[in-house]
């Protein structure tokens, strides 16, 4: 592949994240009209039932890697596992922690996680640009998130132990985005097609997390409401959203395509300014411009 092409391809691996974090970043509009029904049971349905709609895509692609599924399992293995803790972890994190700190930790901490398995596991060196873009993506997301809480304000303290066990949900959900993220790409590297390696590590995810939503989705058939808005979580944000990732995964390493998904609690945040009507402070707008920065010194890396 020429130079020309390769920076191309990487281009189109960075918008190809970029859209996905859009998409990623409607799921807290989209849940804001269905209060009643657990977020254990939307991540649950919307990650599980995404998942199996990209194995039952690529289910030709993935028949033909199966002969050899010897020589990447364990990698298969560490992704399954990981794509059917992290929303459980993710969304556990955000209830005894809050919404702010579970964000922060939880996003924030990923493309850190990231190039950290990239570094011991694959020797690869973390370039300066990548260091000073996650610096500046963490630092927005961490301001965002305070212009939020700031803006809506706190009548609901959380009780210290409840908040350090919400961290480390916080934490198992950063590691666990960080690994799925890392065994796909390494799958693709090793000649998996990037469908089929999303196929195959979502689609036996899947059957591991849907059976939880027998303790988490009992009233998911009470309000009509709550199977539209899963329905669209699953299809849109999870099903497209990961199509796309796994296409990005392609062209750019998965510490710089966990970096860039630090759009996303832009995009949320954004939305639920202009859509539910919260409230966001000054620093939190500073957030969102320190996010711009990061992407703009990604771009320049691709």
């Amino acid at each position: 592949m020429s130079s020309t092409s390769f920076r191309l391809s990487a281009h189109s691996g960075f918008i190809a994240v970029l859209i996905a974090s859009i998409l990623w970043g409607t799921t807290g509009t989209a849940a804001s009209y269905a209060p009643n029904l657990s977020p254990l049971a939307i991540g649950a349905i919307a990650m599980g039932g995404g998942g199996l709609l990209q194995a039952l895509l690529a289910h030709k692609d993935i028949r033909s890697h199966l002969p050899h599924i010897r020589a990447y399992f364990p990698l298969l293995l560490i992704g399954m596992v990981s794509v059917a803790i992290y929303p459980l972890a993710f969304y556990s994190s955000m209830h005894m922690a809050g919404i702010t700190i579970g964000t922060v930790v939880s996003i924030g901490s990923a493309p850190l996680f990231t190039a950290l398995l990239e570094k011991f596991f694959d020797k690869k060196a973390l370039s300066g640009k990548w260091f000073i873009s996650f610096v500046f993506g963490v630092a927005g997301v961490l301001l965002l998130s305070i212009g939020e809480s700031h803006s809506q304000g706190s009548t609901n303290p959380i009780a210290t132990d409840q908040k350090s066990i919400g961290i480390i949900f916080g934490l198992i959900a950063a590691l666990t985005y960080s690994l799925y993220s890392w065994a796909a790409k390494k799958m693709i590297d090793r000649g998996v097609d990037s469908k089929a390696s999303m196929g195959l590590i979502f689609g036996f995810g899947a059957l591991i997390l849907l059976p939880t939503l027998f303790f988490t989705g009992t009233n998911l058939f009470d309000e009509p409401v709550n199977l539209y808005v899963v329905g669209y979580m699953m299809l849109i944000p999870m099903f497209l959203g990961y199509l796309l990732f796994g296409y990005a995964l392609k062209t750019i390493s998965a510490s710089t395509a966990t970096t860039l998904t630090l759009f996303e609690p832009l995009v949320a945040a954004l939305f639920a300014v202009l859509l539910v009507g919260e409230q966001l402070a000054p620093i939190g707008w500073l957030g969102m411009v320190l996010i711009f920065v990061c992407l703009a010194v990604l771009s320049k890396n691709n």
